[in-house]
């Protein structure tokens, strides 16, 4: 069983490293990216509307999922060692995991010892000037990325939501297999089945986790698999099959229910 395959085959990671190297002063980040930033030495204020001032003084991981205004501020007089990454994490595409993070994530490197030899390479990377180094710091930034949600579906940093479902081995059989089988006849004793609990147990700790049903959650990722499908060109008859609805007009229901809108007037707002 592997958690996070599934979602990484239907919605790919991608980041940019824009800035390697020393920072001194104060700079904004204001995009429609996330952003992923490493303090690797110094010390830096971070502001934003989204969380109170955070004074960061050892070396750790600095992530905003989603687009989210925030000022870096380094100490007069002193300069702090950062590589910074703007990234795209699939939320805009339906992505279930990026959705559930939450707004920001600070993490201390000294609580993720497994990330040392990709750290390692980026750096490396950032000091040197070998050909193909913009393409080799992006990717070991994605691999920075598969680490950190690796870290965070082994129950830290949250305690509901995806993730921490995830988290639960017995959870997380079930969470897999909706992932992986979306068109499968699911019913919540299957489910619980596939979680190897009773029906009602499933159903208490799935909705206590994850935040809803087993039912809502399986609703959800199937419409999200279906506006994936819509806006890569398939028709709303293929995408009600691949999803698991019985036909076009049943999939326009549950879209409707759950987007407020057709599938067609939905991919015109998508577009």
């Amino acid at each position: 069983m592997d958690r996070l395959a599934v979602l990484l085959q239907h919605y790919t990671l991608s980041t940019e490293v824009f800035h390697t190297g020393q920072f001194c002063g104060q700079a904004v980040y204001d995009s429609t990216h996330g952003f992923l930033h490493l303090l690797r030495s110094g010390a830096v204020r971070v502001t934003s509307d989204r969380h109170p001032p955070l004074d960061l003084n050892e070396p750790c991981l600095l992530l905003y999922p989603r687009q989210a205004r925030h000022v870096f501020i380094a100490p007069e007089g002193k300069a702090a060692d950062l590589i910074c990454s703007r990234i795209d994490l699939g939320s805009v595409a339906g992505n279930p995991i990026a959705r559930a993070l939450p707004d920001i994530l600070h993490i201390p490197l000294a609580k993720m010892p497994d990330m040392k030899t990709t750290l390692d390479l980026l750096v490396a990377e950032s000091n040197g000037n070998l050909c193909g180094r913009q393409a080799a710091m992006n990717r070991l930034s994605e691999l920075l990325l598969i680490h950190l949600l690796r870290y965070l579906m082994n129950g830290e940093s949250v305690s509901t939501g995806l993730l921490a479902g995830l988290a639960d081995k017995r959870l997380a059989k079930a969470i897999t297999a909706i992932h992986e089988q979306p068109a499968e006849a699911w019913t919540l004793e299957g489910m619980a089945e596939v979680a190897g609990m009773s029906r009602a147990r499933f159903a208490t700790v799935f909705r206590e986790t994850i935040g809803c049903t087993p039912g809502t959650y399986l609703s959800a990722w199937r419409i999200d698999l279906a506006g994936k499908h819509l806006r890569h060109g398939k028709s709303v008859a293929w995408t009600a099959d691949a999803v698991g609805y019985g036909s076009a007009a049943a999939l326009a229901r549950a879209f409707r229910m759950i987007r407020g809108l057709s599938p067609g007037q939905w991919l015109k707002t998508a577009e």
